[in-house]
């Protein structure tokens, strides 16, 4: 008997020898019944709704967290942070933190996961994570600052982020959830943002502490993270992480994390790179990338999920590349 999508997956977070490689594909052209093996869901706290606005130049938005961003309409989905929560460190004092524990979502998930029969693996989303929710509240390049000024009033806030985290990990355990994910992105080009001793020193006890919370309660730890984290891989591994999701590969040597992870027995989550393969529109390369990342990080016993980038728009790829990256990776599924 074939293993189900939450086995396959699960096989190939705990390199147990699943019996293809994992998908998570959706909308992909000319295949609308798009090969996902995972579900993820994404609480909000209860009665909390975004507010939007616009002027003549820019769009507005809130998030939970109570930042403002801005975003040129129609070209940036996201933006930047306009008017961060935390404008100075005297608001730390009176802030309140979003509490996700009351999100709906979670009752969305123990429904899910009754109605679904354990098909599929399901995952809760957070938002953020210690520096990716932090360096909002303050405005990235005032928190950089803070990094090295204000060690005292950065661990308050870390611990404040960190408790709201937690408690998002116990209750998604609760729920019957498999697994978590959040995005950090810590790297540029060439190297991270800090330095890997001042990564290891502010944040890698937190990263120690919320892993520790869900691989205690059998959950899998997924974490994306954009640019080049060589340097700090090893922390990362070390604090418990199940997968990296990577939507660069490439910029590691595919050949090199390819034998990294297998060694320390963490997983890849990744689409073609977006970077340096996917937006070439070479059917070719695309196709020949697909297939050498399936080969080297699926392995003998797991550790490859496949997946598509979900902002196509954004980096410039018509779908039709996509897809043909998507029948590359459903070779290896048959």
């Amino acid at each position: 008997m074939s293993q189900t999508p939450k086995q396959v997956i699960k096989n190939h977070m705990n390199f147990s020898w699943p019996d293809r490689i994992g998908m998570n594909f959706s909308n992909v052209m000319d295949h609308p019944d798009s090969w996902s093996d995972l579900k993820v869901i994404w609480p909000k706290p209860k009665g909390w709704e975004r507010k939007t606005w616009k002027d003549e130049k820019f769009k507005y938005y809130d998030d939970p967290w109570g930042n403002v961003w801005y975003t040129i309409e129609k070209e940036n989905e996201r933006g930047e942070v306009f008017k961060p929560a935390l404008q100075n460190w005297s608001d730390l004092k009176n802030y309140k933190a979003p509490d996700y524990t009351t999100s709906l979502q979670f009752d969305e998930l123990k429904k899910l996961k009754k109605e679904d029969k354990d098909t599929h693996y399901l995952v809760i989303g957070l938002p953020g994570f210690v520096f990716s929710a932090s360096r909002y509240l303050r405005k990235m390049e005032v928190y950089l600052e803070d990094l090295a000024l204000e060690r005292e009033n950065i661990d308050k806030l870390h611990a404040i982020v960190a408790d709201v985290l937690e408690g998002i990990i116990i209750k998604a355990a609760e729920c019957g959830a498999d697994g978590i994910c959040f995005g950090e992105d810590w790297g540029i080009q060439d190297r991270t943002l800090i330095s890997p001793s001042m990564f290891d020193d502010i944040f890698l006890p937190h990263h120690k502490r919320l892993f520790k919370a869900a691989r205690q309660r059998g959950l899998s730890v997924e974490m994306h993270s954009c640019g080049n984290n060589w340097a700090i891989l090893p922390s990362l591994v070390e604090a418990g992480v199940s997968a990296f999701q990577f939507d660069q590969p490439n910029l590691y040597g595919l050949e090199k994390l390819a034998k990294y992870l297998q060694e320390n027995k963490v997983c890849l989550k990744s689409p073609v790179d977006i970077q340096k393969i996917l937006p070439t529109g070479d059917k070719k390369l695309i196709q020949d990338n697909a297939r050498a990342m399936a080969k080297l990080f699926c392995g003998s016993k797991g550790g490859f999920i496949a997946e598509n980038y979900g902002d196509l728009k954004g980096i410039g790829v018509d779908p039709e590349w996509n897809k043909w990256g998507y029948e590359a990776f459903l070779e290896f599924c048959k």
